[in-house]
């Protein structure tokens, strides 16, 4: 069963290591001064929300909600352990920061990810984002609530 919660102190040490270890295998190399963010997970997300999720006693996802602008929020930090993937837990993720941002006042979500990064690509088309430009390498998305 799976449990997904927001972060607490306990959980950011491991969740810093999940995202990072993601970032490093998916680019082959890591600029740690490019995820400044991981080093408070609690502070950086402070105004937003970042979730963990558990199989068991084992983190084995991450996803994060900060706001962009008045009534924009933005997805980052969707991390899922290579073990656990295609497991539906990106997912169940997604699905609980969406539930989060409508109450939150939220009215449209964005995000960007790798424009060749096929399985986050078709992810995210997959749930209802649209494509709103590519820049830079990266496709950003949007999807209104």
């Amino acid at each position: 069963m799976l449990l997904i919660r927001p972060v607490t102190a306990a959980d950011a040490a491991a969740a810093r290591a999940l995202v990072l270890a993601g970032l490093a295998e998916h680019w082959g190399t890591l600029d740690p001064a490019l995820n400044r963010d991981l080093d408070d997970i609690l502070g950086s997300y402070a105004a937003g929300l970042f979730l963990v999720a558990y199989a068991g006693q084992e983190l084995v996802g991450t996803g994060a909600l900060l706001p962009e602008e008045p009534g924009v929020a933005r997805i980052v930090r969707m991390s899922v352990a290579a073990r656990w993937r295609r497991q539906g837990i990106g997912q169940q993720l997604l699905q609980a920061l969406l539930a989060w941002a409508t109450p939150a006042g939220y009215t449209r979500i964005v995000l960007e990810t790798t424009a060749t990064w096929e399985d986050a690509v078709n992810f995210y088309l997959g749930n209802g984002f649209r494509p709103v430009a590519v820049q830079g390498g990266d496709m950003q998305f949007s999807r209104d609530l």
